[in-house]
């Protein structure tokens, strides 16, 4: 993912991606989905005859994936891969009504967090059989946080691409000025920093939020608090419980540190703050390191990235990723499976991610504990730190996307001072438990 992104799918986009899931749960043909697809013995050979594999993204243009497919077919010359592409922020919405048209491509990268959705509603492959099968592809070898995303009923319906956990960054010159020696490490830490950090007189704040991003930016906190989303099995709210209250009040809290121009800006347009140091701490995935690379090499040596701090949970933090998908309607699953191993090998899950100008984590855990990524892009190791603390929260409920908003817009209130951070969870709940219900 070269694009610049900040992960999280609008809560309108994901609203739409469930929509059109069940429709195309209902356009399906009725059959197991995969039910026979990887089956064999031994490694996938290549087709005997020219054969052609569409492949939807929002990367077919991106430099690194051509040459990535100009590989493989220099590998395996009977199969040619046909890029389809789509604007990131259009591409959930273009391949669910295609899949609800019974039109779906044969292999797609996806948010891996939509993985178990489409799979809920039969319109991929299990790639358990495949994988069986493989000498490069080893379930294990995968990250558990990222593992969890592409599981639905224990098994694996994608295969990890890329990732980034959450993590802090800070401005290390606006520290130095205030006398702050090292990143914080706990919860009063934080905030004794964010006060110190705060100067509004100056238009100097501690700490940058999004009321429009609400509901993303707390979940750390939430888990962080030893709270959760919803139940273990996702038919009831779970975060209007008192842990998740502790975390609201403190998430909530943090608003007077922040800069109140910008509290209804969303995540990529507020690193202008951060940029020009107006805000010294600014919570965000690995992405945030490229864009500031790449857009503000003026302030490099200014800043650095460390992990979040412990709550009485201990380590925790947000996970997020992109998956390889096959589809059920696909008629070259073998050649679809060959491109989605190739993809996955390590060489090509490096050069993919940390091995290019892109600040994106492995998936795997030979490459995300090696040597080889700390020295090659040392920016993203208080990022694979965070991996063994990464809470992967897949909510198989699809009604949870009208949940979220709503919780988005209660906690924004709380944040803009409308109401307490505890009414904002207990509206969002009862009104949550109104849309699980029916």
């Amino acid at each position: 993912m070269r694009v610049h992104r900040s992960w999280k799918a609008p809560a309108i986009v994901t609203l739409a991606l469930a929509t059109f899931l069940s429709l195309a749960s209902c356009g399906s043909d009725g059959k197991k989905p995969g039910a026979t697809v990887g089956t064999g013995a031994g490694p996938v050979k290549d087709p005997t005859s020219p054969q052609t594999v569409t492949f939807f993204s929002w990367v077919g243009n991106e430099p690194q994936m051509k040459k990535l497919a100009a590989a493989f077919h220099k590998q395996h010359p009977n199969i040619t891969i046909k890029f389809e592409n789509a604007p990131s922020e259009q591409a959930q919405q273009v391949l669910t009504t295609r899949i609800a048209g019974n039109n779906p491509p044969d292999v797609a990268y996806i948010n891996a967090s939509d993985t178990s959705d489409y799979a809920a509603r039969g319109a991929l492959v299990d790639l358990d059989d495949y994988m069986g099968r493989s000498k490069v592809v080893k379930a294990d070898n995968y990250v558990d946080g990222f593992r969890t995303f592409v599981t639905w009923n224990h098994k694996m319906w994608g295969l990890p691409f890329d990732g980034e956990t959450t993590g802090l960054f800070y401005r290390t010159d606006r520290f130095q000025e205030a006398g702050i020696t090292a990143p914080p490490k706990t919860w009063d830490e934080f905030k004794a920093d964010a006060e110190k950090l705060t100067d509004t007189a100056n238009d100097k704040y501690g700490y940058e939020m999004f009321a429009s991003e609400s509901a993303y930016y707390w979940y750390p906190w939430l888990y962080q608090a030893g709270g959760d989303a919803l139940t273990k099995d996702g038919k009831d709210i779970a975060f209007d419980s008192q842990q998740a209250k502790t975390a609201a009040d403190f998430y909530v809290s943090l608003a007077k540190y922040s800069p109140k121009d910008y509290l209804n800006s969303n995540s990529y347009d507020g690193r202008v703050a951060f940029a020009k140091g107006d805000v010294a701490m600014y919570m965000a995935g690995a992405w945030f390191a490229g864009t500031l690379a790449d857009e503000y090499p003026k302030i490099k040596g200014k800043w650095a990235a460390a992990p979040l701090p412990n709550g009485v949970a201990g380590c925790k933090t947000t996970l997020a990723g992109d998956s390889l998908v096959m589809f059920n309607h696909t008629k070259v699953s073998d050649a679809a499976w060959l491109w989605i191993e190739f993809l996955s090998q390590p060489d090509n899950l490096a050069n993919w991610t940390y091995k290019t100008d892109g600040t994106l984590l492995p998936p795997t855990k030979s490459l995300i504990g090696g040597a080889d990524l700390a020295k090659a892009k040392p920016v993203l190791k208080p990022f694979a730190d965070l991996m063994s603390c990464g809470v992967a929260s897949t909510v198989a409920n699809p009604k949870y996307p009208r949940v979220e908003t709503i919780l988005n817009d209660q906690l924004s209130k709380a944040i803009y001072g409308d109401q307490s951070a505890g009414q904002a969870l207990d509206n969002a709940a009862q009104q949550g438990r109104a849309i699980l219900a029916h």
